[in-house]
């Protein structure tokens, strides 16, 4: 049973789901705890590294996108209490995004010969220039990827991402709990597990959607002594397709107190 779903995305970034609405999505869902974590961007109406809303315990969290040099990896911090490095990381790559977007939103605009009714913005993600396309013209949502706007497609443009050791240190100074997201979606899985021995956690349990090794993942877990964390990575209002299990959650819950940056937090 779910009780945990430590991977949600809001309007913040590229989700659909509210702040407000979010305690709604949970109950529907049976779920007792969720980790608010937009992609490179922190949650100001939160006002504490773990807090409630509406009776729905809310960790306060993030996914930062890093380089690896291989290939880039997704962060997941857990337990914010925003430091003036952090915050000043998301700033400078909320700029890249809007710069980013622009000109994704150009090329595809000067290819389609179509306006998309999208704007650049802080928080800003591929998904909702996707959204756009499908809206005004034939492509659907994925096929606006799958020709237009994924790697190596002409209107793809990479992001500006800190460097591993640079953003594991900045999540490492701000947060209670640092792990790895996802593991099997990298191109690399060997080398994204390879990572692991510098981080906190690692997502263990994650809707993929199709059969992966999980006894490779559990062998880095035993290995580097690892916290397993899970969640949905919902991007709308779906919660508790895979999380953690009481037991998991406190354990999670346990490291964020023991760990938070200011010592000790009243979770």
């Amino acid at each position: 049973m779910v009780v945990a779903d430590l991977h949600v995305h809001t309007t913040r970034s590229d989700g659909s789901l509210t702040l407000e609405a979010l305690p709604a999505a949970a109950g529907d869902a049976g779920v007792d705890v969720v980790a608010v974590t937009d992609h490179d961007r922190l949650q100001p109406a939160l006002d504490g590294p773990v807090t409630t809303l509406d009776g729905v315990t809310v960790v306060h969290g993030i996914e930062l996108r890093v380089d690896a040099g291989e290939q880039r990896l997704d962060l997941l911090g857990y337990g914010v209490e925003p430091t003036d490095a952090l915050v000043a990381e998301c700033d400078r790559i909320q700029r890249n995004r809007r710069e980013r977007g622009r000109a994704i939103i150009d090329c595809v605009e000067d290819r389609l010969g179509v306006s998309l009714p999208v704007e650049p913005r802080a928080g800003l993600g591929r998904p909702h220039i996707a959204r756009a396309v499908a809206d005004v013209t034939d492509y659907s949502f994925q096929g606006a990827f799958d020709d237009l706007i994924g790697a190596d497609c002409p209107c793809y443009v990479p992001r500006e991402v800190p460097a591993f050791d640079r953003g594991r240190e900045l999540l490492a100074d701000a947060c209670g709990l640092v792990g790895l997201a996802h593991p099997f979606r990298y191109r690399d899985t060997e080398a994204a597990l390879a990572r692991c021995g510098d981080v906190d956690a690692v997502e263990r349990w994650y809707p993929y959607g199709r059969a992966v090794d999980t006894a490779r993942l559990d062998d880095a877990i035993e290995r580097d002594d690892l916290v397993p964390t899970g969640g949905s990575d919902a991007h709308g209002d779906r919660l508790g397709v895979a999380g953690l299990d009481g037991d998991a959650w406190e354990r999670v819950r346990d490291a964020i107190a023991r760990d938070g940056p200011a010592g000790r937090h009243s979770v």
